[in-house]
């Protein structure tokens, strides 16, 4: 990893890092975060009781358009072509969590860091936004890069945490 932050000129002035020179390569990037709510909250969503509607369908949908739309909300990113995003949602009964995991790959000339948490924040607050009514004590949470691959910086891996 580098030592100084790449989005600053030497003035200190933010800038948007010039990738042109670089050569595209396949990149994958894997992010994790998660949503704590009451038991019958998530027992609403497992049994498909929510009057919005199939709540991790929409969370899916919400979370691929987040990671879509990235450039858009976080200064300074790229646009990117992305390849594949995949969103995967792991209820936890008993501990009253939903676990979400994004996948965002690309091959191009930077990383999809940013749209794999982006895709994870969406999906979460999609989630919350559904359930809002039954549940205002929600806490989304625990949002963070696992894994990255590709690039000039090589691989990334998080050491797991127990899935408890």
């Amino acid at each position: 990893m580098s030592d100084h932050l790449t989005h600053f000129d030497a003035e200190g002035r933010a800038v948007m890092v010039d990738v042109g020179g670089k050569t595209d390569t396949r990149r994958l990037a894997i992010a994790h975060g998660e949503i704590r709510m009451k038991e019958s909250t998530l027992t609403r969503i497992l049994d498909r009781d929510v009057e919005k509607g199939d709540v991790f369908a929409v969370a899916r949908v919400a979370g691929i358009m987040g990671a879509k739309k990235t450039p858009d909300l976080i200064p300074l990113c790229h646009p990117l072509p992305i390849g594949s995003i995949q969103l995967d949602f792991t209820p936890r009964p008993g501990a009253g969590r939903v676990e979400i995991e994004a996948r965002v790959s690309v091959d191009g000339k930077t990383g999809v860091e940013m749209e794999a948490l982006t895709a994870v924040s969406t999906a979460a607050l999609t989630i919350y936004d559904m359930c809002k009514a039954v549940d205002r004590e929600m806490e989304i949470g625990a949002i963070r890069l696992m894994e990255k691959h590709g690039g000039k910086s090589g691989t990334f891996i998080r050491a797991r945490e127990d899935a408890s």
